[in-house]
């Protein structure tokens, strides 16, 4: 059997490991899956890029390609986050944007050198798929494999959970993603969305372009504080809140945000994005020389037909109130309505943890539905790492 090398990738004239195979061996692990959508290269690139990725900033991480008989069948990434480690202190690292070939020996290779590396940084513990942290892709898809992944959400031939197990990895959580439907809300949803509306003492209104660095602030500081109690949560660092201004400016509809006040004060928060993989099935992953044109067509003329809620989320302060607790259906109600008279038709919202139930009722409650589901896996790493053909000696 042809032995397998694993590369790394040095992002900045490596002349040995390649990222233009990071990126094109997909286009052969995923041929004839109608349901794939390459992410688009440039994106990639800028997320591994630590000249470009506020991730590190704090954060440090590597790349790698495994190859067998001059072709290249797989690839992984592996990061270090401080924040993860200063707030948890369980010597945790992380990989993600595993993709391989139907082939035990490819992922327990990537798996392997991707654990020495980690190892040899002092973490006494693996977990992925992450593409650098919790705050990115998390999970390998274990169901739902037959739809389009939605915008930063990954997607895995249904061999690829298989081989992560193979290789020595338990479940350590799943989440879910929910597909909803625009449509009349229900009564219970129409009730609580009307009591909201009518206290004197909430205001709601969208996300501004004219402030949009001072709104993502306030967007940010209210999830950090409604998700710091979340399994593996890592708050969103300056740079990184800077970085999200910037990108919201370019593909945001403000329609379908909400930032909620009582008494003036930032109490809860709910912001969708276009769904910018509807859009780019047909581009391959590829902007120039013309995807960005019919990117920017189809976002700012023809107009996102589903959108994914990322971010949703109320303060504790407000949380337990009960005058309050239709809060979280009103989010809900005024993203419908919203996304309903742009000419949205339905999305995703999510992920979610599986076993976070306050959040989960409340999706159902809207009519939500779960169609996909992702596991996070985990690993305690050996002393002694095995040999890794391609590895530094």
């Amino acid at each position: 059997m042809t032995a397998i090398e694993v590369r790394e990738v040095v992002l900045h004239g490596s002349p040995r490991g390649s990222l233009r195979d990071f990126l094109e061996v997909v286009d052969r692990i995923y041929a004839g899956d109608r349901a794939y959508v390459r992410p688009l290269d440039q994106d990639i690139k800028d997320r591994l890029d630590p000249k470009k990725n506020p991730f590190f900033t704090h954060g440090e991480g590597a790349v790698f390609t495994a190859h067998r008989g001059g072709e290249c069948v797989g690839r992984i990434t592996t990061t270090i986050d401080r924040e993860h480690l200063d707030r948890y202190r369980d010597g945790t690292g992380f990989w993600g944007f595993l993709d391989t070939v139907d082939d035990a020996q490819v992922a327990r290779a990537l798996l392997d050198r991707a654990e020495a590396w980690l190892r040899g940084r002092g973490m006494t513990r693996a977990r992925g798929p992450m593409s650098t942290n919790v705050n990115e892709e998390v999970g390998c898809l274990v169901d739902g494999f037959d739809t389009p992944p939605y915008i930063l959400m990954p997607h895995h031939r249904p061999y690829q959970a298989r081989l992560i197990e193979e290789a020595g990895y338990t479940k350590a959580k799943d989440v879910l993603a929910w597909r909803y439907v625009v449509g009349v809300l229900n009564p219970r949803v129409a009730r609580a969305r009307d009591e909201i509306r009518d206290m004197p003492e909430v205001q709601s209104r969208v996300v501004s372009y004219a402030d949009m660095q001072r709104d993502v602030e306030i967007v940010m500081e209210v999830f950090n504080d409604a998700w710091s109690d979340n399994w593996g949560f890592v708050p969103m660092t300056r740079p990184e809140i800077d970085k999200t201004a910037k990108d919201f400016k370019l593909f945001l509809r403000p329609e379908i945000t909400r930032i909620v006040s009582i008494d003036g004060e930032p109490a809860a928060v709910a912001v969708a994005i276009p769904n910018v993989n509807e859009m780019i099935t047909d581009l391959g992953g590829r902007l120039f020389p013309l995807g960005l044109v019919k990117l920017l067509y189809r976002l700012k003329i023809k107009g996102p037909k589903t959108g994914r809620v990322i971010i949703l989320g109320i303060r504790k302060k407000w949380r337990h109130v009960r005058k309050y607790a239709g809060l979280s259906l009103f989010l809900y109600a005024e993203l419908n309505e919203s996304g309903r008279k742009i000419g949205m038709t339905g999305g995703e919202l999510g992920w979610t943890l599986e076993d976070n139930g306050p959040v989960n009722t409340g999706i159902r409650t809207m009519g939500a539905k779960p169609y996909k589901r992702y596991r996070i896996f985990d690993k305690a790493l050996a002393e002694t790492a095995p040999a890794v053909q391609g590895a530094p000696s």
